[in-house]
This record gives structure tokens, sequence and C-alpha cells, in this order.
């Protein structure tokens, strides 16, 4: 329960002191919070080196990532569920040893299809985890250090955010990008057994069902979703099957509502938690806002690496005006939730990340260098920072303490699933987009007309595919003389198309927060 304490032994109350073990007890829920958000962002940096060990297109491997978000995001409410049910240390250690076991798989993976299955297990791991994690906390702190817990958790996750890259680019580079795997297994390893030793908090087990009819439909719903976008852009929109995807998506989209309303206090998201007016306002915040990190996370680091020429470990230290202020900012906004209120922190963090998303949208491009981007990215940093910390307090303490660990669970199934879907829709605009435009450069400036084919595999050249190496032995020479330059301005422009939509995006999300959850009732805000 929130107010709680770190041990068996200790007892509630409205103590603002940290009971004996909180601290080790802190360090172990840290540890958990890092594994999970480090594989976020330490595999962007090395999907171009899987995308040319792999032999795959930059599309599909999208799907590493995406993998790993839908699952989770998806799955990440019954953690929350289960954790209520089962207890919160228990199902800690359960998605842990999954954590850590599908690691080791990916890790060892011979072709994407084992490795997004890895990825896949990974998210139900991490689903778990997470959670448990967020009750846990808010359990070992008294309430009023609530905003403390909130700023402690996305500070964590802000720090593997930051360091992530630096992690995936180091191990690449030195080593393999699947050492970003096996890294895993030790930390959640000890992250275990520090859980073990130190964290024995009471906890009233909840007697509920699992929504697994609502569960599914909204799974499949959105896994549809994302295959549509995916596949629309070879086989075109109009094709019978991405329109049969599309339209099946629709339905159970629509079933899932149907089965919500029916399941009452079973439903994925209870009738009671859902008619909460600023909890609702912070998930569609939120759901709206995640786009703008995940397409960052991803399409950053590979400009970087595609058209500045970055090595994987350069790559990573150029996010870091992004992350590092991310981490940094995340345990600012703690206090500064408690000092100054939910609206100002949220509303600043909101207007940071659309600036952000503004500038990356005007500044990037073909002939960018790293100080045009920097700027739009310490702006996302910051805002995020503020952001999600303070949304997360808000939304977990706008409901009773026993619903915490549910709670930290739908607020980052928003946060994951708008991120996947947002990541979908992005990566369908820059396939699209990149692709158009270097079959038109090539036919202005050669004379020759791409196929579709060739369009699609020749961005692999800035991989070093197997399958571009093989068309581009297939085209004319004094295409093939060319074909380097225009491929990397065909996807730095896919890169600014992106991100003009995703400012876009961003600015609704700014909007939504100011004109939304800026006006919900607030009772933590302090007086005047």
């Amino acid at each position: 329960m929130q107010g709680g304490t770190a041990t068996d032994d200790d007892s509630p109350g409205g103590d603002d002191k940290l009971a004996p073990g909180t601290f080790m007890a802190l360090v172990a829920m840290g540890l958990g919070v890092f594994v999970i958000a480090n594989d976020f962002t330490a595999l962007n940096v090395a999907l171009p080196a899987i995308e040319g060990d792999l032999d795959v297109d930059v599309g599909s491997v999208q799907w590493v990532i995406n993998a790993y978000a839908l699952v989770f995001g998806m799955a990440i409410v019954s953690g929350g569920r289960i954790a209520d049910m089962f207890g919160r240390r228990r199902v800690f250690f359960i998605g842990s040893i999954l954590f850590a076991a599908f690691s080791a798989v990916g890790a060892a993976a011979p072709d994407l299809g084992v490795l997004i299955a890895a990825r896949i297990g990974m998210g139900v791991g991490g689903a778990l985890m997470w959670p448990a994690i967020l009750g846990m906390t808010f359990a070992a702190l008294p309430e009023s250090k609530a905003g403390l817990a909130g700023g402690l958790i996305l500070g964590v996750a802000g720090i593997g955010n930051a360091i992530g890259p630096l992690i995936g680019g180091v191990l690449t580079e030195a080593l393999s990008w699947r050492w970003i795997f096996v890294l895993n297994v030790p930390i959640a390893l000890f992250a275990m057994f520090v859980t073990w030793r130190k964290v024995h908090q009471p906890q009233e087990l909840a007697d509920e069902r699992i929504d697994y009819a609502g569960m599914a439909t909204i799974s499949a719903a959105l896994v549809l979703l994302l295959l549509a976008l995916d596949q629309a852009v070879d086989w075109g929109w109009t094709d019978a099957r991405v329109v049969a995807m599309l339209v099946l998506s629709i339905v159970l989209m629509v079933t899932f509502a149907v089965i919500e309303r029916r399941a009452g206090e079973r439903a994925l998201i209870p009738p009671d938690v859902i008619a909460n007016r600023r909890f609702r306002a912070a998930c569609l915040t939120v759901l709206t806002l995640s786009a703008v990190f995940f397409s960052a996370v991803l399409y950053v680091p590979q400009f970087f690496e595609k058209i500045l020429d970055y090595s994987t470990v350069e790559a990573g230290l150029g996010m870091l005006p992004m992350l590092a202020a991310f981490a940094i900012t995340s345990f600012i906004a703690g206090p500064l939730y408690n000092k100054v209120g939910m609206r100002v922190v949220v509303g600043t963090g909101t207007g940071m990340i659309a600036l952000g998303s503004v500038l990356l949208a005007i500044l990037i491009g073909p002939d960018a260098g790293f100080t045009d981007v920097a700027p739009g990215l310490l702006a996302i940093g910051i805002g995020c920072g503020l952001f999600y910390p303070s949304v997360t307090t808000a939304a977990v303490t706008a409901l009773d303490a026993a619903r915490s660990s549910l709670a930290g669970g739908l607020v980052y199934m928003f946060q994951i699933a708008g991120g996947a879907v947002g990541l979908g829709v992005s990566t369908a605009i820059f396939t699209s987009s990149s692709e158009s435009q270097l079959g038109d450069l090539v036919s202005d400036e050669t004379g020759f007309a791409l196929t579709g084919h060739e369009q699609a595999v020749l961005h692999g050249t800035l991989a070093g595919t197997d399958a571009a190496a093989d068309a581009l032995a297939e085209l004319p020479a004094r295409v093939a003389a060319e074909i380097n330059r225009l491929v990397a301005d065909s996807f730095a422009h896919g890169v600014q198309t992106t991100f003009r939509v995703i400012a876009v995006v961003a600015i609704v999300g700014f909007l939504v927060a100011i004109l939304d959850l800026a006006r919900t009732p607030d009772p933590e805000d302090p007086p005047g």
C-alpha cells in the first residue's frame, strides 16, 4: 500500500522518515527499471548493425523495437493486475526471470524472426516487472513523498535511456550488438538478489480476474494496425490485404469497447479508473506525446550513423543532449511537482516537447549537422524529463493507493502503445517518403528508372546489406557511381518528412495537456 514501508517489521504511518532498508529497496527497484529502459535506447544505435548482419531493411528491423514495445504496452496493465493479485515482489521475480531468459535467446538469435520472438518474450517479462516496481516504490515511501516516487522511477528510466545508446554503441563497436542482450542477464539477476534480500512489503492481495478477452482484442487490433502500416508501403494502401487488416483492426477496437463495458470491474481498464477525469486526461496526453520520444530515439541515431557517418559510439554520444537532459530533469521533476504543482510542471514539459519537435522538423535535413539537431534534442529531453514523472505521479495519486500498480501499468501502457503506434506511422511515412524521393532523384540526375524493389532495398547500402549489394551490382555504372549520395539524400529527406508530421502530433499533445489535463482538479497543487 502507498505510504507503506520497505520491510515487514516496519509499521505504516504518516512519518516522513524513510524506513530501514528503504534505500537498498529503492536501489533494487532502480536496477529493475534501468534494465528495462536501457533496452529501449541501446538497440536503436545498433539497428544499422543488425540490419546489415541479418540482411533486412529498415522497415523490417524497426520491429525489433516495436515488437517489444507493443507487447510490453499491451501486457503491462495485466501485469499490474497480476501484481495486485499475487504480490508485487513475487511478480517482479517472475518477470525478471522471463526478461533475462529471453535476453539470452536474443543474444543467440540466428535471424530476425527469432530476434523478434525474443523481444516479444522480453516484453512480457518487462510488463510484469514495471508495474510491480512502481507499486513497490510508492509503497516504500511515505505519502508526502509521492512526487519523489514518480521522479525516482522515471529518473532512473531516464538514466537507462541516456546511458543506453552509449552502452549499445560501445558494445556494438567493440564486440557485437548481441552483447546488449547479454548485459541484461547479470543486471536482472542482481536486481532480483537485492529485492529478495531487502524488499519485504505487506500487501493486501486483490481478488480479481484478468480481462483476457479485452487484452486479446486490443492487442490484436494494434498488431493488425501496425502490420497494415508496415505492409502498405510495399503492397499499396488500396491492396485488399492492407484494407482487410485496417477494417479488422477497427472492428476489434469496437469489440474491445463493448467487452470493456460489459466486463465491469474485471475490465482491462476498470470503469471507475477511466471515469476519473484527471487519470483519463493524463493517459490521453501520454498517448499523444509518446510518438515524439519513440521517433527521436529511433531515427536520430540512424541519421547520425547513415548521414553524418558517426560510429555507433559517436551516435550514442550524439543522443546525450536529449537523453541526459531527460535523466537529469526527471530527478528535478519530483521536487518541482511537490512545490509548484502538476499544472505548471506538465504544461512546461509538454511545451518543451512541442518546441523540440518543431526545431527538429525545421533544422534536420540532408545538409544538417550535429549543431542543427542538438537544440531540438535538448528541448525534447528537458520536456520529457518534466512531463513523464509528473504525469505518472498525477495519474497514480488520482486513484486509490491500492490501485497504484494498475495505475502505473495503465499510464505506461498508454505511453508504450502511443509510442508503438506512432513509430509504426512514422516508419510508414519515412519509408514511403524516402523511397519515393530516391526514385525521383535517380530519375532526375541519371535518367534511369528504379523499380519499386530497387527503391526498397537500395537504402540498405547505408547499412551494408547483401540485398543492397546485389541490387547495386545490377545497376548501370553511371547510376551505381551516384547511388550512395542519392540514397543518403533520400534518407535524410524521409527523416525530415517524418519529423514534420511528428511536430504536428506534438503540438496537438501540448494543446491536450493545457486544455484538458491542466484544467482537471489537482488536490496536490499548493494553495494559491
